[in-house]
């Protein structure tokens, strides 16, 4: 929720509380115990209108104030997307936009004669669109071209600039870098800051911020008694060591990771992937920079001596929904997971609506119908594995364990061959037709096959009836599931590679 939002949010309860001639409770920090509704509703009236425009000597920016209008009113039949492009004018690159705009001069500009004219033939938006341009739009608009009509490149793909601190007047309030763009924009709306809060109310906002959890009360009485400058910074410094502090934070990447413990449809079976939910909250935890937290998902086990862990954070592409239900089409749900991958990097990694793209050029973003299938090329040779993750001490059981699940099956398999190779066929054409007609009809068709064109549901069935009073197959076989209980019961995750 932005700002805006939770301004409207309380103008609507405030609006139904003037109606009702109530009086409010303060929501903001300087507002008296008790205000009426409509007093209240004036001083969010001044916060809304200096919400909503921009110091006057600020210069307008492309990507923050000029896209975000042509986005909603005029990139439809003047963006990205040629198909449906109107006029042959394109308002998202500078070069498109050449023929409309007076870079320095908005009165000879064609956009502002368009947006401004009361003519309904030639208004834009069109008389008949569902919007319309504000007043305040249309002034940033026209002091946009005044300052020299400056075009950007999509936010999604600019590298990120710092910018410069901005000075302030109230020089003894910032305690960092960022406390001066907060100020600055305070100054200019005429806002002054709320009066620092108390500690105990201190301690408890960076407790839930960081970890999601009240402080303890021996910690409140501790910070309010700690009388030590860096008092707060020893606060915060403890909270980020917290392993709360991954979970915390942590359930925010996996809510972009779409992480859950289960498949999804109809089915919804439990699916091995919370080591990934751990990797994740590992990273949190341990500052792991953002470039290896982020080829690690994306490509961790193509990593340089990848290890188990680069491997397990792969599992970021494989919280797609998978359909279990027989019936289900596995080409169809292995495309839509492919295109859940796709659309998912575009929004987790680059911020972007690739998945408008899917069906035709993006009408607003410039990302073109082939470009999305470019990009589905990548993800288009991956491989859905799941991999034991033993402990240390399992190791070496794991390896004692499969050793002999495979040398008890490898004796178990001679022995049927052997069996099969001399005694199966002649047992087969010995049988009677009453035996034969009370096995399952598909145990007929099979023994009406060659054995090499059976079915191994087929060979399966046949095999069990075949051996079924066999003493030896039955030791055989016994040795075999001995064998598979030295194995110990390991984690496992799903991975992709």
């Amino acid at each position: 929720m932005g700002i805006m939002d939770l301004v409207m949010m309380i103008r609507s309860v405030t609006r139904c509380a003037v109606s009702g001639a109530l009086l409010c409770y303060p929501v903001l920090a300087d507002t008296p115990a008790q205000t009426s509704a409509a007093e209240l509703l004036e001083r969010l009236d001044r916060i809304e209108a200096a919400i909503a425009t921009p110091p006057a000597q600020q210069t307008v920016r492309f990507n923050r104030d000029i896209r975000p209008i042509l986005s909603e009113h005029c990139f439809k039949c003047h963006g990205p997307d040629e198909k449906q492009r109107k006029g042959g004018l394109r308002l998202d690159t500078a070069e498109g936009a050449r023929e409309a705009l007076t870079p320095g001069n908005p009165e000879t500009s064609e956009v502002i004669a368009r947006i401004t004219t009361h003519d309904p033939d030639d208004k834009m938006p069109p008389v008949n669109s569902p919007t319309a341009l504000t007043p305040a739009q249309i002034e940033t608009i026209t002091k946009w071209i005044a300052e020299g009509a400056q075009y950007e490149p999509h936010w999604a793909f600019a590298k990120p600039v710092r910018p410069d601190v901005p000075s302030v007047k109230q020089t003894d309030w910032p305690r960092n870098a960022i406390d001066n763009f907060i100020l600055a924009r305070l100054e200019s709306m005429g806002v002054v800051p709320s009066p620092e809060a108390d500690r105990r109310t201190l301690i408890r906002r960076v407790s839930l911020d960081l970890t999601g959890l009240p402080p303890a009360p021996g910690d409140v009485e501790a910070f309010v008694n700690d009388s030590a400058a860096d008092a707060y910074e020893k606060v915060v410094d403890r909270l980020l060591a917290s392993p709360h502090f991954g979970e915390r934070w942590g359930r925010h990447w996996l809510d972009a990771a779409r992480y859950a413990d289960s498949d999804g449809y109809g089915i919804d079976a439990p699916r091995p992937i919370w080591k990934y939910r751990d990797w994740v909250i590992g990273a949190f935890n341990n500052d792991v920079p953002f470039d290896r937290f982020t080829v690690a998902q994306l490509a961790g086990d193509m990593m340089p001596d990848a290890q188990r862990d680069d491997i397990v954070a792969t599992g970021f592409h494989r919280n797609t929904m998978i359909n279990m239900e027989g019936g289900s089409d596995p080409e169809e749900f292995r495309i839509a997971s492919i295109i859940d991958r796709v659309n998912t990097t575009g929004t987790v990694f680059l911020g972007l609506t690739m998945g408008c793209a899917q069906c035709h050029t993006h009408k607003y973003d410039p990302i073109s119908h082939a470009e999305y299938f470019q990009f589905y090329a990548y993800f288009n040779n991956d491989d859905e594995i799941t991999i034991d993750l033993p402990t240390p001490e399992q190791e070496e059981q794991l390896k004692i364990g499969r050793e002999a699940v495979a040398a008890a099956q490898k004796s178990l398999d001679a022995y049927i061959k052997d069996v099969e190779d001399y005694l199966l066929s002649d047992w087969e054409k010995a049988l009677p037709d009453e035996t034969r007609a009370g096995f399952a009809a598909s145990v007929q068709q099979g023994l009406m096959l060659p054995r090499a064109e059976r079915h191994p549901d087929q060979t399966r069935a046949i095999r069990t009836i075949f051996f079924k009073e066999d003493p030896e197959f039955a030791w055989r076989t016994a040795d075999v599931r001995e064998a598979q209980k030295l194995v110990p019961n390991v984690a496992s995750s799903m991975v992709l590679r």
